[in-house]
């Protein structure tokens, strides 16, 4: 298709001139974030590490665990500590400390490509816990390079059981899983599938049965199921919703 048939996409909304003042409004970060909320049913926050505090806290129910946000907003640390399990609080001891040191031994210029993600327990009022997986990524440095904010996005976990914490960089290939025993990150390579597995998995994603996804693609269910066990081999899981979550998780669909 030619650009020439499509001109609306190009010129409806073409704006000629930005004011000094309109780009004053760059400023004001937390209206991306807000912008962003409306657009995922995942919760989203922001962390201000100079302040120990929460910069921002969206509405969705699932991290809230039965606060309003204003609540959450002024519990900010304490939250975790009213609403994590004493296990996990202190699992997150340990990722918060060997997470940050791997981040400081990073080149500055680099820092901003990293992200974190891992599994904890979240537990509402009435005493109800629920596993989710919590992202973390800078949004800001100071000048000594350290992380000022961080944004976070929460999720439902689709792992059994808390921990599996793990370091992306942007753009590579390579990951670093926490190993609880040695209290170590260590260096794996992100697993590569076939083109034809990374198929088989979109259609999962799309809801389709084996049956639906052998006739989409031309060959017998036998054949979608060996694809299957081919993914699950590769990502280390059992089943394909873990698969799914390991996949979107490791950004390999």
């Amino acid at each position: 298709m030619k650009a020439d048939n499509h001109t609306g996409l190009l010129t409806k909304n073409k704006i000629e001139k930005v004011s000094y003042e309109d780009k004053l409004q760059l400023e004001n970060y937390l209206e991306a974030i807000s912008a962003f909320e409306k657009l995922t049913y995942q919760s989203v926050y922001v962390i201000d590490y100079a302040e120990m505090k929460f910069e921002y806290v969206s509405g969705n129910p699932l991290f809230l665990c039965g606060h309003t946000v204003a609540e959450v907003m002024e519990m900010g640390y304490g939250f975790y500590f009213n609403n994590v399990p004493e296990k996990d609080l202190q699992l997150l001891d340990l990722i918060n400390e060997t997470g940050f040191d791997f981040f400081e031994k990073l080149p500055i210029g680099e820092k901003k490509q990293y992200s974190i993600t891992y599994d904890f327990h979240l537990q509402n009022k009435n005493g109800k816990s629920t596993l989710i997986n919590h992202k973390l990524t800078p949004l800001f440095l100071n000048a000594e390079g350290k992380m000022w904010k961080a944004f976070c996005v929460v999720s439902i976990s689709a792992n059994k059981t808390a921990g599996n914490a793990a370091i992306h960089k942007q753009g590579s290939d390579q990951i670093w899983h926490l190993d609880l025993n040695s209290q170590l990150w260590k260096k794996q390579v992100k697993p590569q599938l076939t083109e034809r597995e990374l198929e088989v998995l979109r259609l999962y994603a799309q809801g389709l049965t084996i049956n639906q996804i052998a006739d989409k693609i031309f060959v017998s269910p036998d054949t979608v199921k060996y694809y299957r066990r081919r993914i699950f081999e590769n990502f280390g899981v059992s089943n394909i919703v873990e698969a799914l979550s390991y996949a979107v998780n490791n950004k390999v669909i």
